[in-house]
């Protein structure tokens, strides 16, 4: 009986592990949290879940931020979608030197205006792998494949300075590049493992 709830403790803290390190797997924007009415640098990561080359990853931008500025990245190519009006809603980028490997990720920058009204904006992306396989990262926070959603707060920041704005960092500083979100990831490890260790110390007490 004892064994059968240690087993029970150790697949419940697996299971915990396992979410964060798939939470890590998704193609996130960052910051996840920037000002109302602010220019911002917004970083796109995107890595690669599968054993196939990532060859394209598309981002449309939500509804009331303008994006006319982006940063090139050698071995891709970009491209901006616009509207009827003349209005960039997407960027495109494409690779033409291979693309991005399996267990590696690439950052895609831009800067956009943030909207003046605080609410939440939810990116919606379209990762393409080299066989043609298309993930839709459009859902809602609880679905397998959800949009990346950046909170926009009240700030004093006024869209149009973007030439004499200091820009904050849109990623932690240079140390995350080790892994994908590795950084992110080790605190929800960690605490995994402390909750792990401390259901077997537990039971072994109990014993």
């Amino acid at each position: 009986m004892k064994m059968t709830k240690w087993m029970s403790s150790v697949l419940v803290a697996g299971a915990v592990l396992t979410l964060a390190t798939a939470a890590q797997a998704h193609v996130n924007v960052y910051p996840k949290e920037t000002t109302t009415g602010s220019y911002e640098k917004y970083a796109v990561r995107v890595p690669v879940e599968k054993d196939v080359n990532t060859t394209k990853v598309k981002l449309e931008f939500p509804a009331g931020v303008k994006v006319n500025t982006v940063q090139p990245i050698p071995g891709w190519t970009y491209e901006f979608e616009k509207d009827k009006d003349g209005v960039n809603t997407a960027l495109v980028w494409t690779a033409t030197e291979g693309g991005i490997k399996a267990h590696e990720f690439q950052e895609f920058t831009f800067v956009g205006a943030n909207p003046k009204e605080e609410g939440q904006l939810a990116w919606k992306a379209y990762q393409t792998y080299a066989n043609g396989e298309v993930v839709e990262w459009t859902g809602d926070k609880d679905s397998k494949t959800p949009a990346s959603v950046t909170t926009i707060k009240a700030g004093v920041g006024e869209a149009g300075h973007e030439h004499g704005q200091e820009q904050k960092p849109a990623t932690a500083p240079a140390g995350e590049a080790a892994g994908a979100g590795s950084n992110n990831t080790l605190p929800l490890v960690l605490s995994g493992l402390a909750l792990l260790i401390s259901i077997v110390s537990l039971f072994r007490k109990k014993a």
